[in-house]
């Protein structure tokens, strides 16, 4: 799905579609197995009317497990290259969910230019990691698990949120078991993972992107923090933001998978006010 394209001698996958004047760049978050079928049920939606393109990061999707370093600047500069080969252009509305967060606000902190709006799907702000403890040892078994096919004998383990709430249809929800069987708990997303508390350090050393900002919140179900505790971090992240809206939703974590149908119309509205 999507095509490949080289990336610092290794293959990246890009998906790309749509017609329009504005590109939205979705961006997954962490341990996301398979990025281009988890937003399927979101941006397919806004393909008459936009330019959608869905990058998957080295370690998932289709493209290449690697050992490269998961600092911010390496992964912004992998994310950048990918869709100038793919032939997407600048300016973005970025639309990261969960931990591509921290990417995308440094994305806008390191090239403004680049960036027309955020439009964060129960994204990541610095203070959610401030004290989040990432097991790692955990995460390690996990991937091992994986890699010498235990996963394969857990019933359903492979059915997430876009499989049982999305709009995949049969053969996609095939694609989405094979690529969890090979996707889970890479090595990249293990190395995603230590990095993750200097990144959030990396963007709050920054000051706030004053580009306009709407971020779809949850319920924090699935995050492992309670709901008030999850809403008013994005909430006081925004205090000091210019053009900065958020909208609450009733469901878990991935609200992609579950609220496609209010996003796309809300993502469709907001764009209608900006551009």
């Amino acid at each position: 799905m999507g095509q490949m394209v080289i990336v610092d001698g290794h293959d990246m996958c890009v998906y790309s579609g749509g017609t329009g004047n504005v590109t939205l760049v979705f961006l997954s978050g962490g341990g996301t197995c398979a990025p281009i079928l988890d937003f399927q049920s979101l941006d397919s939606l806004l393909l008459d009317d936009y330019k959608v393109a869905v990058v998957e990061r080295f370690g998932y999707g289709f493209s290449d497990v690697t050992d490269k370093s998961r600092r911010l600047d390496s992964v912004l500069e992998d994310t950048r290259q990918a869709l100038k080969e793919a032939g997407c252009e600048a300016p973005y509305m970025l639309c990261p969910h969960s931990m591509s967060g921290l990417e995308a606000l440094y994305w806008v902190q390191t090239y403004p230019d680049e960036m027309q709006a955020i439009i964060g799907l129960d994204m990541a702000v610095p203070e959610y990691y401030a004290d989040m403890k990432v097991n790692m040892p955990m995460l390690k078994l996990t991937g091992v698990a994986a890699r010498i096919g235990l996963t394969r004998l857990i019933p359903g383990v492979w059915e997430g949120e876009a499989v049982k709430r999305g709009t995949l249809s049969d053969k996609e929800k095939e694609t989405y078991q094979a690529l969890f069987y090979r996707k889970t708990a890479t090595e990249t997303m293990l190395n995603e993972y230590q990095a993750v508390g200097e990144n959030a350090r990396m963007v709050a050393e920054r000051p706030i992107p004053q580009i306009p900002m709407l971020l779809f919140v949850s319920n924090g179900t699935g995050t492992g923090f309670d709901t008030d505790t999850w809403r008013k971090i994005p909430e006081k992240y925004l205090a000091d933001a210019e053009d900065g809206q958020i909208i609450t939703l009733d469901c878990p974590h991935y609200v992609q998978d579950y609220e496609y149908e209010k996003i796309a119309g809300d993502i469709e509205e907001f764009l209608r006010a900006k551009m």
